[in-house]
């Protein structure tokens, strides 16, 4: 199986699924940075110190998907800008979430913590940690998830992913 791509597309599975979309780390980088306000090639390979043909990519890729857009900006000079869409915003959760896991166990222990964090812009306050609530507010942990099946009567275990070549195990 090394050096082969599983298409994760049609998995039954969103984690999947989203990996599929934004599973590498230079588009997830690349959107961190279209949050952070950058919209231009020229910015985003400035910052993140990416070659420019696996930056096209990336980047053509994340429009094709429709976690950005191509807007060229009003003429003369046009000027090409990647923006996020409603759909590539959504991703700040996830984004976010990583942050902070990166925050808690990222990294060597040897190094230095971070000398940047995240802060609530109106407040400026710093986030709270994340959590996973049930819908009547109760905080959950892993041990509290369960996959159902679309029409199943209660709670039981599934296939996270059934592509070929790739199972997981579900949450429970």
């Amino acid at each position: 199986m090394k050096g082969r791509k599983v298409d994760l597309a049609s998995a039954n599975c969103g984690v999947a699924r989203a990996l599929q979309v934004v599973g590498d780390w230079w588009s997830l980088l690349i959107v961190r940075e279209a949050f952070l306000g950058e919209q231009r090639f020229g910015q985003f390979q400035k910052k993140l110190g990416l070659a420019k043909n696996i930056l096209s990519l990336r980047l053509k890729k994340l429009v094709e998907e429709g976690i950005l857009e191509v807007d060229d900006g009003p003429a003369p000079p046009r000027t090409r800008r990647y923006l996020l869409t409603h759909k590539g915003a959504q991703l700040h959760v996830v984004l976010v979430a990583l942050w902070q896991w990166g925050e808690a166990y990222g990294g060597d222990s040897a190094l230095p913590p971070l000398s940047n964090r995240l802060f609530d812009r109106q407040t400026g306050l710093p986030l709270r940690p994340l959590e996973v609530q049930a819908e009547n507010g109760r905080i959950l942990q892993p041990s509290d998830l369960t996959l159902v099946a679309d029409g199943a009567e209660r709670p039981g275990q599934a296939p996270c992913v059934t592509t070929e070549g790739v199972t997981g195990e579900s949450l429970a």
